[in-house]
């Protein structure tokens, strides 16, 4: 774990996620077990992610006619813990943990049970 310094609260930490964003990848526990998508966004500093089409929350938007908003009941993907997901390989299509390598001088995120290299 870092830490990332912050003049107003010090230093807040910050984890260590290997997951990146457009990573295809499996949701392991909760209600969306099993169920497969991209990662749209990495949030390090709560550890969390959201993945495409998982953990979907329901918002009421109020209607706001100056940003063209229109009010109701919006759909859209919540957080789930990091932990919770692990990565997909597409070579086999199996879930996989994730390592790393030096390739051609540079560092790459790596599939431990196929050798595929995540990073393109």
């Amino acid at each position: 774990m870092a830490f990332r310094f912050s003049r107003k609260n010090g230093p807040k930490k910050v984890e260590k996620i290997r997951l990146h964003k457009g990573d295809l990848v499996e949701v392991l526990t909760g209600k969306d077990r099993k169920k497969r998508g991209k990662i749209l966004e990495v949030n390090r500093s709560t550890g969390r992610v959201i993945v495409q089409g998982v953990q979907m929350i329901k918002r009421h938007t109020r209607p706001n006619p100056q940003r063209n908003i229109k009010g109701g009941i919006a759909e859209r993907e919540g957080s789930v813990h990091a932990s919770n997901v692990m990565v997909v390989a597409s070579e086999n299509n199996k879930r996989s943990r994730i390592g790393s390598k030096v390739v051609e001088g540079q560092r790459v995120r790596v599939a431990i049970k196929t050798g595929e290299v995540l990073d393109k």
